[in-house]
């Protein structure tokens, strides 16, 4: 080998990208607290471009994880600014590589060559550029490194009160690893480093009162999100390199939810996570060697993964979306955190054993080189600008998917918020596994709308869970269903204008996609000069947060719910104020957090904890909810239940029928749950859903001749 090729190669750790780690793997991790070498004997890192330009360089060559790429950015003025990445390879030349540039994104004409040529030097932490290529005229660029991380960005571990924060585990308490693994105490910032960023903490650690968690001492995504404007130190309503971690018990979805991304309410999302260590990341396998290892891993496995969604990562079986990072595509066995251990072929047993605390290639190339606005927090909407590939569908699909609405025709009136269901069928003559949240969890769905004449646009839903992956048997021709308010998302509002629309839908199970059919529906055109003054307040992002997460208390999103008063106080009897009746009376239904701040702040970048916010009951309201919830439902059920599709409106009603038994009105009870199966009866639903009805309604009978 030459002495140059040497020098190269001495700088190179290469780790894997997915499935069981090789020698240099472990090797990579050996360094234990400290593996990227030192500043002055590596080139990898950020640069700023020398003179008076305000350009950019990443230079990804050695060190850990290189992935043998370089990326940079040009600045022209005000607004003009072009990203670019290269692939590169050593020359013969020590501290020389050569590339092609594959990747450009902005003012195109400011770097109209293909080709690029660098060359280092170590002792003045220094590189050239050389752009070539297509018959231009080459053009050199100088840049100085300020730092070998790739971008700067600090965490703040927030915990509520009684709960810990799992930030750092013995690689060794766990008896299944890979043959190998260095043990070391690993942290979540040394897990970070590795991937190529320059981590600090801030020293908050702050307790979280358990009190608001409320009664139930479960957690909201917006009870968090009041939270984090008060506890988080950093918190301010635009982008940075910041993230809140919160380590909580539980979410009020129950224990099958070990973490959220809650962060989307307000214009900057994906800058607050949450782990729940209560949830069923505490429940180890029945027999495992080491159970509270099992646990303690899990949990830091959760926040790693958690954290990753914040820097824009998707899930490892579901990166093949989006729009335009190109090189991203599935990795289904990936030994990531961003994968689900029991997601891999063998379970959670083969992940852990083959798992080396990394993430993939492809995740670190888009952690370093996208562009900053895909990656840093409270930047691009969350899952946004991924690639896409074709759906991997199957000769003798084993299900069927389909997208429909409960009516005589997919027609919706101005201002109705347009929700269709997905129903899964058993296609084949066998009993099939599915997960029981195949239908609710949106990483394993597409959803593309196009408007006629104009461009696809892919439903980006507000909401984003990770549920644990539990099975359940559907029968040969049996079904599950769900209800989806497409109608809005984090692209605004989809299916608000009047004209024709095409939906479709691409569904993942087992590996599968299985691509449904493709739903005309109609928007009628306002009837009314009131209506289309409405829908100048109505369609924003505010109203249709409230309207997908069924309400809201937040002081953040008032003015929605006064938009929402507006419209059912006008338009009495059509579908839109059937929606925001349901939206304004569901949260009064039991007492709930909100944030509270004072009348008048003096910016809108002010800490809410500096203002002296803080986080109060707000009484339940149930008599008001009644009557509101009433009114949608049951003064004119027919209506109702085409207006919701039958799976929200019998989740409604039962919600409704479960208010007046808690006030001891049980005849009341009673007799929504008699008008809606009758009114069900009426439209044909099915029979398991009508025995349902009628079993609780014997159930409320009980009760009632009891009392």
């Amino acid at each position: 080998m030459s002495t140059a090729a040497s020098k190269t190669k001495s700088r190179k750790t290469k780790i894997a990208g997915q499935g069981k780690p090789d020698a240099l793997t472990l090797a990579a991790l050996a360094d234990g607290q400290a593996p990227i070498p030192a500043e002055d004997a590596t080139l990898s890192g950020y640069y700023e471009e020398q003179g008076a330009s305000r350009g950019e360089l990443r230079l990804d060559v050695d060190g850990v994880t290189p992935q043998m790429t370089a990326s940079g950015l040009f600045v022209s003025g005000l607004a003009d600014r072009l990203h670019w990445i290269a692939k590169i390879t050593p020359t013969r030349i020590p501290d020389r590589w050569v590339g092609d540039i594959w990747f450009k994104d902005g003012a195109a004409a400011l770097l109209p060559h293909s080709k690029v040529e660098i060359t280092a030097t170590t002792a003045i932490q220094e590189a050239t550029v050389r752009f070539t290529g297509d018959g231009l005229a080459p053009m050199a660029r100088t840049y100085r490194r300020k730092s070998p991380g790739f971008h700067s960005v600090e965490f703040e571990f927030d915990v509520v009160d009684g709960t810990t924060a799992p930030t750092q585990i013995d690689t060794h308490a766990h008896p299944n690893r890979p043959a190998g693994l260095p043990r070391e105490t690993l942290s979540i910032e040394t897990a970070f480093r590795r991937a190529g960023l320059d981590v600090s903490t801030t020293p908050s650690g702050a307790q979280v009162p358990l009190s608001l968690a409320g009664a139930d001492n479960v957690w909201s995504d917006t009870e968090m999100h009041d939270a984090m404007q008060i506890y988080w130190s950093r918190f301010a309503n635009k982008a940075q390199w910041s993230l809140w971690v919160l380590f909580a018990a539980q979410h009020q979805q129950g224990p099958n939810l070990g973490g959220v991304m809650f962060d989307s309410i307000g214009p900057n999302h994906r800058q607050g996570t949450a782990i729940f260590n209560d949830s069923f990341i505490a429940t180890p396998p029945a027999g495992d060697a080491a159970p509270e290892a099992w646990v303690q891993r899990m949990r830091f496995w959760t926040a790693c993964h958690e954290m990753g969604h914040a820097f824009n990562l998707a899930h490892s079986w579901q990166k093949a979306l989006g729009t335009q990072w190109i090189p991203i595509g599935n990795e289904p066995e990936a030994r990531s955190f961003m994968n689900y251990p029991f997601r891999v072929a063998n379970g959670q047993t083969a992940f852990f054993r083959d798992f080396a605390y990394r993430f993939s290639d492809q995740e670190l190339l888009f952690m370093r080189h996208a562009p900053e606005r895909f990656v840093q927090m409270g930047n691009a909407n969350w899952f946004d600008h991924h690639g896409f590939e074709q759906a991997e569908t199957s000769l003798e699909p084993a299900f069927r998917v389909e997208l429909r609405v409960n009516r005589p025709s997919p027609v919706f009136e101005f201002l109705e918020p347009c929700v269709v269901e997905i129903k899964l069928t058993n296609a084949t003559d066998e009993p099939k596994l599915v997960n029981e949240q195949v239908l609710q969890e949106s990483e394993r769905m597409v959803i593309v709308i196009k408007r006629d004449g104009q461009e696809a646009r892919q439903w980006m839903p507000f909401a984003h869970y990770c549920y644990k992956g539990r099975q359940t048997v559907l029968e040969p021709g049996a079904s599950r269903y769900e209800a989806l308010f497409i109608g809005a998302g984090e692209n605004g509002w989809d299916l608000a204008e009047p004209g024709y629309y095409t939906v479709q839908a691409v569904l993942r199970v087992s590996d599968v996609d299985y691509v449904s059919n493709a739903l005309r529906i109609k928007v009628k055109p306002p009837r009314s000069y009131e209506e289309e003054d409405l829908a100048q307040d109505f369609f924003s992002e505010d109203v249709g947060r409230i309207l997908t997460f069924n309400g809201s208390r937040s002081k953040v999103l008032s003015g929605a719910n006064d938009v929402l008063r507006e419209v059912a106080d006008r338009l009495p009897g059509r579908a839109v104020a059937r929606h925001a009746r349901v939206a304004l009376a569901r949260p009064l239904r039991r007492e709930g957090k909100v944030l509270a701040l004072p009348e008048k702040m003096q910016s809108e970048l002010d800490s809410a904890a500096d203002v002296g916010g803080r986080i109060v009951l707000a009484r339940a309201q149930p008599i008001e909810a009644q009557n509101e919830l009433s009114e949608a439902l049951v003064a004119e059920p027919d209506k109702a239940a085409e207006t919701f599709g039958h799976i929200d409106y019998k989740n409604y009603v039962d919600d409704l029928s479960k208010s007046f038994m808690a006030e001891g009105n049980q005849q009341a009870a009673v007799d929504v749950q008699d008008t809606m199966l009758a009114t069900l009866e009426a439209r044909k639903v099915a029979k398991p859903v009508l025995e349902e009805i009628k079993l609780q309604r014997t159930l409320l009978d009980s009760a009632s001749s009891r009392t």
